[in-house]
């Protein structure tokens, strides 16, 4: 549940910071969900810098990059290790992968559904346990509410949508992103986008 104190952001001064962590496995979408929030910071004028996304090569390994958002110049495309403001995940054993990197503050917001890609993928209410531990955490069967938008590939989008609360740009900004982005695919599948989208953000 988002806590109260969380409200719609707007950009209007050069303090804006956000760094995130995108992590899943390929084929999830992880490289959508970086143009969209690219797209959306290019909108509002932000410097934006991201390492090399690893896994790609691989459909089914694991995939993280780091996204850093600004509205000052940035120096490195790499996270401090503790300094993630957010991780955002395709798989909930990814996402614990990647929790050196998250600050105190930060939230973790993550799938609940599982790519159990190797023979020795823990039992699943194991890892959502850990998941659990993390203070500010966000799970969601991104995958029902993907197929309920329609269509199963949308999880991405689902989580994105959760994930827009804790990232300083505007909805609407994330929202001409994913318009931008999928209209080459036509009409119908940038409408299924944004209500898969529009749905994460509902969740509460």
């Amino acid at each position: 549940m988002y806590p109260d104190c969380i409200k719609e952001k707007t950009i209007n001064n050069r303090k804006m910071k956000n760094d995130i962590i995108l992590s899943g496995v390929g084929g999830q979408g992880i490289l959508s969900i970086a143009a969209v929030i690219g797209l959306a910071a290019v909108e509002n004028k932000l410097y934006l810098k991201q390492s090399e996304v690893h896994g790609m090569s691989q459909r089914g390994g694991d995939v993280q990059s780091h996204l850093r958002l600004s509205g000052k110049p940035i120096a490195s495309d790499l996270i401090p290790s503790g300094k993630a403001d957010l991780i955002i995940s395709m798989e909930p054993m990814e996402s614990l992968r990647y929790l050196p990197w998250l600050s105190k503050t930060g939230w973790l917001v993550t799938s609940s559904n599982p790519f159990i890609n190797i023979p020795d993928y823990p039992p699943l209410e194991a890892v959502l346990k850990e998941v659990k531990k993390i203070k500010n955490h966000l799970i969601l069967d991104a995958d029902a509410m993907a197929k309920e938008a329609g269509s199963a590939k949308a999880g991405n989008m689902v989580i994105l949508g959760a994930a827009s609360r804790f990232i300083d740009v505007p909805f609407k900004s994330i929202e001409n992103g994913v318009r931008k982005l999928f209209i080459r695919k036509g009409y119908d599948i940038a409408e299924i986008n944004l209500k898969a989208l529009r749905a994460g953000r509902r969740l509460n």
